[in-house]
């Protein structure tokens, strides 16, 4: 109950992981309801991350539904539940999913395994099926073991922290580190970012989020928009390790569009622009591995 209310005292909900019991496809589900309905009622806890699923049986399928129905079912719809599907037969792109959101990856620079370009690559190739919107993205500390990338151009510690928090921003960004490690420096970089992202990232997963530009390489001019409506919503355009400081990229808004934009984060400058036929605008970002954000309105469009 202290770790409860210091979580409350600091403005932060208070989330837990949890592993149902897969033995004998998950005979004991019931008894795993118990426990989760119990740390709501005792606890308050309402957010759950799922994980060690394995469902090898229809019958194993249904009773894992079992324990997410009951659990929403005693606490009124107000227990959330975050789908680690990164291994195994777990559920989560096509089975589950209106059950909460879904933790897409687990990356470590401890293994060597995480590089900015690959979640984001990972996240644009997803979210043409998935909406990005529920996919749970990792950015990691760009400072952690920076010796064992010695040598390679894509390393974490050649990007800025606040470009490796802009790569998730068509997700819900999920901070993969122990905050208390990060220097001063990375701070004053990242909270203002964060601070002037949650302005209106609601607004933002409110659109059609789409994935645009060429698919991520580690050199490419990418992004996504977020379409609104016919006429406004946002852009995000990521400039990679990209010698040019100009792009097209055709947008979803059809050829001979007039287009205005307003600056939001990043190198984002204001500008106005017409898509040509095959509906592309041309963007500019003056640096390389740097971000630019968009709230974009059409002004006119071909008739």
């Amino acid at each position: 109950m202290k770790v409860v209310e210091a979580a409350k005292k600091a403005g932060v909900e208070l989330c837990l992981w949890f592993s149902p019991s897969v033995q004998d496809d998950f005979a004991d589900w019931e008894k795993d309801v118990a426990a989760l309905n119990r740390l709501f009622d005792d606890y308050g806890i309402r957010t759950f991350k799922i994980d060690g699923l394995k469902i090898t049986s229809k019958l194993g399928e249904e009773r894992v539904r079992s324990i997410y129905d009951s659990v929403l079912g005693h606490t009124r719809g107000r227990a959330v539940f975050n789908l680690d599907v990164m291994a195994g037969r777990r559920g989560g792109y096509f089975s589950y999913n209106e059950y909460g959101n879904i933790f897409l990856e687990n990356r470590y620079t401890d293994w060597r395994n995480y590089y900015p370009y690959w979640t984001l690559r990972n996240l644009w190739m997803v979210s043409k099926y998935v909406p990005p919107e529920r996919l749970q993205i990792e950015f990691l500390n760009n400072a952690r073991n920076s010796e064992k990338y010695e040598g390679d151009i894509f390393a974490p510690s050649n990007y800025d922290l606040g470009y490796l928090f802009a790569i998730t921003m068509a997700a819900q960004p999920l901070a993969w580190m122990e905050l208390t490690s990060l220097s001063d420096g990375q701070l004053e970089i990242l909270e203002p970012l964060v601070r002037r992202y949650l302005k209106f990232s609601a607004d933002f997963h409110k659109g059609i989020i789409l994935p645009i530009g060429d698919e991520p390489s580690g050199c490419s001019w990418t992004g996504f928009q977020s379409a609104l409506s016919p006429s406004s919503g946002y852009v995000v355009v990521y400039r990679e390790m990209n010698g040019s400081p100009d792009a097209k990229i055709a947008l979803r808004l059809g050829g001979g569009a007039s287009v205005e934009f307003e600056p939001l984060m990043g190198d984002a400058k204001a500008f106005s622009g017409t898509a040509d036929s095959e509906g592309r605008i041309k963007f500019s970002l003056p640096k390389k591995n740097s971000f630019g954000l968009w709230k974009y309105r059409v002004l006119s469009a071909k008739r």
